[in-house]
């Protein structure tokens, strides 16, 4: 196991009429700034709750931020924080809007003239923020208990992740009611995008963390036990609670602890959503796979024992073991109604490959757990797509 240095601040209040313990942690004297999106939460009611718990407050309102939040709208945010002296943000949505919402944290702190450019692109220090925290909605990102955050940029076609101390949640509400009213697209993106962010700090290769990989596993054995659940009753309170405690926990840091992490499917879907405009989820469910078969011989050992432990297989060569695995993570997808392939989505996989191999030679891309996935062999992955 590799040494590590790990702190989580968040407080997460879980459960049924959590919305209504916010003013206990927010104080009355400031001036509070609710963002949210397309407005979702005014039809799920979860806005009126806010408004209510929040009643008396000197609360302010900036909708509108995107799925794959923008830059451009997020600027417009620090625009109004500044001129109003706002001094907390409740990101009220989901992990779009929590992550808009942690850029606009540090970009509200931040003087100089190109805040995406410096804090997203070059990774500069980010030395203060605005303290924020989140009522989630959907269970995807698990930005809920963590402090990484991906934003994009319409002007050049841009997506990327940023990460720092700064943006952590102070608390995280979660009612996994909330999540009933989901559309069933949502509902299965969240659930692929959970099953990849495991896999992407699992499926690398073995230093010695047995506690993690059972972490690890656990979650993806219970993914794919309840997402049957959730699709046959999208209101049954103890499967939603269980997949968002999934999705929390999957991007909370428990389980990357010690070990090596890959990303490459993560940094490659983005440039999908980024040029095309498909959604986070779809995205990784059509990488991971051509991803998993491409680096097979380097993540063997684990993907054997994740056919083993995981899906049941009795194999005992381990890359016959791992094929086997790839094929049954593609059959999960594909089983709770995730399409896999570019052409699902009227996307041209040569035409992708090539934008996006162009796209990673020009920033000397080495992506993966031993930096293997370069812009040639991303070129590889999505021509077979």
């Amino acid at each position: 196991m590799y040494n590590f240095n790990f702190c989580c601040p968040t407080r997460v209040i879980f459960g049924k009429g959590s919305i209504a313990e916010l003013p206990k942690y927010i104080d009355k004297n400031k001036k509070v700034l609710m963002i949210y999106g397309g407005g979702s939460i005014k039809r799920n009611g979860v806005y009126d709750q806010v408004k209510k718990a929040l009643e008396g407050y000197n609360l302010y309102e900036f909708g509108g931020i995107e799925p794959n939040p923008k830059y451009e709208t997020c600027m417009k945010a620090v625009e109004l924080i500044k001129r109003e002296g706002i001094e907390f943000l409740l990101a009220v949505g989901g992990g779009s809007t929590l992550d808009g919402t942690k850029f606009i944290a540090a970009a509200s702190k931040y003087e100089g003239e190109d805040a995406y450019n410096d804090i997203v692109v070059n990774g500069i220090e980010i030395k203060e923020a605005l303290p924020l925290a989140d009522v989630i909605t959907l269970p995807a990102t698990g930005s809920e208990m963590n402090s990484g955050a991906v934003i994009s940029r319409l002007s050049t076609d841009e997506k990327l992740p940023f990460n720092s101390e700064k943006v952590f949640p102070q608390f995280s509400i979660i009612d996994p009611e909330v999540t009933y009213s989901l559309p069933l697209r949502q509902t299965l993106n969240g659930i692929v995008d959970t099953f990849v962010h495991v896999m992407e700090q699992y499926c690398t290769y073995d230093v010695n963390t047995p506690l993690q990989d059972d972490w690890a596993i656990g979650i993806m054995r219970t993914l794919i036990k309840e997402a049957p659940k959730v699709l046959a009753n999208p209101t049954d309170y103890d499967t939603r609670a269980n997949i968002f405690w999934c999705a929390t926990c999957g991007l909370n840091n428990w389980i990357s602890q010690g070990v090596a992490q890959d990303w490459a499917t993560h940094m490659i879907g983005h440039e999908l959503t980024a040029f095309y405009g498909i959604d986070h989820g779809q995205s990784l469910a059509i990488v991971e796979p051509r991803l998993l078969k491409n680096q097979k011989v380097t993540k063997s050992k684990k993907l054997a024992k994740l056919a083993r432990e995981l899906f049941g297989f009795n194999e005992s060569v381990d890359l016959k073991a791992a094929d086997l695995a790839i094929d049954a993570i593609e059959k999960f997808y594909n089983s709770i109604g995730v399409k896999t392939r570019l052409a699902d989505y009227e996307i041209d996989a040569q035409e992708a490959a090539e934008r996006v191999r162009d796209r990673f030679k020009a920033r000397n891309t080495h992506l993966g757990e031993k930096g293997a996935v370069d812009a040639d062999a991303t070129y590889e992955i999505l021509r077979n797509c």
